[in-house]
């Protein structure tokens, strides 16, 4: 056989066989894509999904729709877009809130997200800011675990069991050993609600909720659970300059179906760059104290498997379930 000629031959065909794929994935979309995010309309995951849809319609041409599949956490969005089709016709936008509730709803998760899911880029991150009521005298992070140590009688607001408001209050309780007491509420307005109405002592509350309240002199911030300073929060330190590891930020990220074709990946990934850098969508981020985050691909998966290796060791230390 002559094996050069052989080598040549394969090559020849292996290359044949690419072009229409390359070509498809140049020419993607070429039909109406869908955009799953699974909560509610008119939450901020919702407002950043239909921005992000309307500025993809400009400049690539195509018609992107967000369809809302709330429930289970964002669980059940999440396994609709793991069933869609590889085609590039089908994307899940999501929260950090899937790293958590991979472990939280453990048997009741029908996927694996690392493996059903392929990355495309992070959108944007807001930190979670610890707040307190004005009637608590710390001035910083380290005077209101001083205090809870010496009353034991210091309670915590969150968002909702199993929320990253209700994890950055565990991971305080296991990074300091304080003895605090735990009142999830139904949302971020009703947990802020109970704080300045004196019900609890402090909350890890989301970056826009916070800033509201802060400026209004409503309740105090000390610190920022990103693991960076953040620009909505200039002057707070972070979680993790006190205690290193303590990172909780709300993170927001779209992901295709596994096996849909790298090109499409990569495309896409390009035009969430472009887009994170228009008017409308960092006026928006402005308003809602969120930063502008885009990655590669790579970045996001390597990310996201830090965080369910982190979620799952405090969710398991803390013996945190939900029904």
């Amino acid at each position: 056989m002559n094996i050069g000629r052989w080598f040549g031959t394969s090559a020849l065909a292996a290359a044949a066989l690419l072009i229409p794929f390359t070509a498809g994935a140049q020419q993607w979309p070429t039909k109406p894509v869908r955009i799953i995010v699974p909560f509610g309309a008119g939450g901020g995951t919702d407002i950043q999904a239909r921005l992000l849809g309307k500025n993809f319609n400009q400049s690539m041409k195509q018609t992107f729709i967000v369809d809302n599949r709330s429930g289970a956490g964002g669980i059940i969005g999440a396994e609709l877009a793991v069933r869609a089709p590889a085609d590039g016709n089908t994307i899940l936008f999501t929260t950090a809130s899937l790293a958590v509730n991979v472990t939280l709803y453990g048997k009741r998760v029908k996927f694996d997200p690392l493996k059903d899911l392929a990355p495309v880029s992070w959108i944007s991150s807001t930190p979670l800011v610890l707040v307190v009521h004005p009637s608590v005298p710390a001035r910083s992070v380290q005077e209101l675990v001083a205090i809870a140590k010496r009353t034991g009688k210091m309670n915590a607001a969150s968002n909702g069991a199993g929320t990253t408001s209700h994890l950055s209050v565990e991971m305080l309780k296991q990074a300091t050993g304080a003895d605090v007491a735990h009142i999830p509420y139904k949302g971020g307005g009703p947990s802020m609600a109970a704080l300045m109405g004196g019900e609890t002592d402090f909350l890890f509350a989301t970056g826009p909720v916070a800033a509201t309240q802060v400026k209004a002199g409503k309740v105090r911030a000390l610190a920022v659970t990103t693991p960076k300073k953040s620009s909505a929060f200039p002057d707070l330190p972070t979680m993790s300059s006190i205690y290193p590891g303590f990172e909780s930020d709300n993170w927001y990220a779209m992901f295709f179906p596994a096996g849909t074709p790298k090109p499409i990946v990569d495309k896409l990934n390009a035009e969430i760059a472009k887009a994170l850098k228009a008017n409308d969508i960092r006026a928006f981020m402005g308003r809602e104290a969120l930063d502008p985050v885009a990655s590669s691909p790579e970045e996001l998966h390597a990310n996201f498997k830090r965080e369910i290796a982190r979620y799952e060791k405090i969710i398991k230390a803390g013996k945190i379930s939900v029904q």
